[in-house]
């Protein structure tokens, strides 16, 4: 079996049984998203493709950083745990330490961070959260998004990353947010 394969069985099995915040659609759909987006931007290193599919396991599953380099390869490792947060810190620390982390991170994980706020804020339409929710939601996916916008636009194989921006910037707009900028900033 290839090694995207493995990974994306691995991930789909380590999620069984989570369900996304409307609580009928299941939490592989979400990686399902994620992938597709990496693949709609041309994307075809394999390491990234395992970045996708795993890039929620530490953070939403009991799987270690040390269960995911037994398994897989370091570097996809590296990569996953690299845009996971640290579920032991109370949230306005790991919120603040995954800004750095996030701000550190390789231009491979910040594709992913990309398609994985994309994903999230495409999933909003059929959330059924409180208006509250969904803004604090989207705040926050913006927020992640401008840490990585100016490296993710700065990449030239990948031309098509700003329409996912733009896509985001609509429902940045309609939640009264101001839109991120799509050219690359200082």
């Amino acid at each position: 079996m290839d090694l995207v394969k493995s990974v994306e069985l691995f991930a789909k099995n380590k999620h069984a049984g989570q369900f996304r915040d409307d609580g009928i659609t299941p939490y592989s759909k979400h990686l399902d998203d994620v992938v597709s987006r990496l693949k709609s931007l041309g994307v075809i290193d394999e390491q990234i493709f395992c970045g996708g599919w795993l890039h929620d396991t530490i953070e939403k599953t009991e799987t270690t950083f040390d269960d995911l380099y037994e398994q897989f390869e370091s570097e996809i490792t590296v990569l996953v745990s690299s845009i996971s947060k640290d579920m032991t810190l109370t949230r306005k620390k790991r919120e603040r330490a995954y800004t750095i982390q996030l701000k550190e991170s390789s231009s491979s994980a910040k594709l992913i961070k990309l398609c994985d706020v994309s994903a999230n804020l495409g999933e909003l339409k059929n959330s059924t959260a409180s208006k509250s929710k969904k803004l604090r939601l989207v705040k926050q996916q913006r927020h992640y998004l401008s840490i990585i916008k100016n490296d993710v636009l700065g990449n030239p194989n990948y031309p098509n990353v700003q329409s996912l921006i733009e896509s985001a910037n609509m429902i940045f707009i309609k939640f009264g947010q101001r839109p991120i900028p799509t050219k690359v900033t200082n």
